[in-house]
């Protein structure tokens, strides 16, 4: 799975130079308004045309300014999300999904009309019309009218900015089902770190249409510098974990990780299933004794690897927790009251209950057959 963009262009004060490689199953673009997110998935979906670039997705060239190669949007193949679900409000949920496979040679669909609502789960939805539904349902039928289309490739521009938290909440299981269960590789626009952490393989943080950073999603969430001032609380750590075991007694789950055990809020998932954490700097308190009396669940020992200021009141503790990298942010009193320094052994303690259900990404296995 890749996507591959290189774009130059210029709309009035604007300029957009930006390019990326995209391997994995999900990439996300992210970062502020006004950074070119939107400008750029536009470009990619055939919907401007860029004055210079090169844009290849699975191996097809999609625009080539050099060689003289702009293939229009409705053959790009190409689903495309965005923040409202622009249903049809005159059209049944079934008549709205069906519309999707318009557009698509017969002899070039692959998407299951079964399958699709399968995955998404808006079975019951079918015969309803879209003033009937919730954000989140009308935003699950727009992804299966992307999805119906046959694409090659789906984008999908800030899918859950208009939504709630409830919303949210409602819909992003389903997001990582796509992304885990088919084959299609999916780029994602968003400006919410939390979104991103979840779901994201790989990131290309945009600032002032340029490419401020771009690698794994675990390597980017750390960097808390690349993130706008309103997003730098939920910047931290992102642990790939696994469940242990469940404690029905407590309604706890324990995942495994380099770091150690790790108690969450019950999750519904079998033992053994893949879980991705994402734990906030600010959520992170360090000891430099195993602490008692604690209501704290969490402890995970690990060495100090670096300390960064960060303005005059706040520093930046870089922990390797067994091979785990681990963030906190604590006052610079805190840090001189306890003598933290590089090489120092310490213990990070996290809230159980700060692993609420946006910080916690269950990974789907097996692949769904469109």
């Amino acid at each position: 799975m890749s996507v591959s963009v290189q774009i130059s262009h210029r709309q009035g004060n604007f300029s957009l130079e930006a390019g990326f490689m995209g391997t994995g199953r999900l990439t996300a673009l992210f970062g502020p308004s006004g950074s070119g997110k939107t400008s750029l998935i536009n470009m990619i979906a055939g919907l401007v045309k860029p004055d210079q670039g090169h844009i290849e997705a699975e191996g097809r060239v999609l625009l080539d300014t050099q060689a003289g190669i702009f293939v229009p949007r409705h053959r790009r193949r190409i689903g495309m999300v965005f923040q409202d679900a622009r249903l049809f409000p005159h059209m049944s949920v079934k008549s709205n999904l069906g519309y999707g496979r318009w557009f698509t040679p017969t002899t070039e669909r692959y998407a299951d009309m079964n399958s699709v609502v399968e995955l998404l789960g808006i079975g019951p939805l079918l015969d309803r019309r879209p003033g009937k539904l919730s954000g989140g349902e009308k935003q699950r039928v727009a992804i299966g009218r992307a999805l119906l289309a046959s694409p090659k490739l789906l984008l999908m521009d800030e899918p859950l900015a208009s939504l709630d938290e409830a919303r949210k909440a409602e819909i992003l299981p389903y997001i990582e089902r796509l992304r885990d269960e088919t084959k299609i590789p999916i780029v994602y626009v968003s400006h919410s770190i939390a979104e991103v952490a979840r779901l994201a393989s790989d990131v290309v943080v945009l600032a002032q249409g340029r490419v401020a950073a771009s690698g794994k999603t675990a390597d980017i969430v750390q960097r808390l510098d690349l993130l706008p001032a309103e997003e730098r609380g939920e910047g931290g750590s992102m642990l790939e974990t696994h469940v242990m075991r469940h404690d029905e007694h407590y309604a706890m789950t324990i995942l495994g990780s380099p770091a150690g055990e790790i108690r969450v809020p019950r999750l519904d998932a079998a033992i053994g299933v893949p879980v991705r954490i994402r734990i906030r700097a600010r959520d992170v308190m360090v000891a430099t004794r195993r602490p008692e009396g604690l209501s704290a669940l969490n402890t995970l020992a690990g060495t100090i690897v670096a300390i960064e200021p960060e303005g005059r009141a706040t520093v930046e503790v870089r922990m390797d927790c067994g091979g785990a990298p681990l963030l906190a942010r604590i006052t610079e009193q805190s840090r001189q009251a306890l003598n933290l320094e590089p090489g120092l052994v310490v213990f990070a303690i996290v809230k159980t209950m700060s692993f609420d259900r946006g910080n916690t990404g269950v990974r789907h296995g097996g692949e769904v057959h469109l």
